[in-house]
């Protein structure tokens, strides 16, 4: 149970391996978007919800508070950040830290749902984003936009 939820805590990014995932964004746009949207990050998500009979046997207060911290600290992050893309980026990981949060509170099909939808948006939202950084003279700097 434990290495379960270690190995999806590490793969999503949760906070105390969630260094990794804003460090990705010096890939192209189209990679990141793959990255953060529909492979990578949602990988731990994904096995969490095909093992959340088994976690409610136990008690997830601990991993709770854990992916609530995530989402508290990657959105305040993203508040003092300059960066286009690593704001993107530090927005996924607070989206992760809310779908980690509705697994251990047993909410697997809320959580399945968001995690479809996330991939959606946030595949269009980097597009974007590559857009605008194109229009912006490659500039990710959101002070200069």
């Amino acid at each position: 149970y434990l290495l379960v939820v270690l190995a999806s805590f590490t793969k999503s990014a949760q906070i105390p391996f969630s260094s990794w995932l804003p460090a990705a964004m010096a890939a192209p746009t189209p990679v990141s978007s793959l990255v953060h949207s529909s492979t990578l990050v949602t990988a731990g998500v994904y096995l969490l919800i095909r093992y959340c009979d088994m976690l409610m046997f136990y008690n997830n207060s601990f991993f709770l508070l854990i992916s609530m911290l995530t989402m508290f600290m990657s959105g305040l992050g993203a508040n003092f950040e300059y960066d286009f893309k690593k704001i993107i980026a530090l927005s996924t990981l607070s989206q992760l830290g809310l779908m980690m949060s509705c697994i251990f509170l047993g909410l697997s099909m809320i959580s399945f749902f968001h995690l479809l939808t996330h991939a959606f948006f946030k595949s269009l939202l980097f597009l974007c984003a590559g857009l605008c950084i194109h229009v912006y003279q490659d500039s990710q700097d959101i002070r200069w936009m």
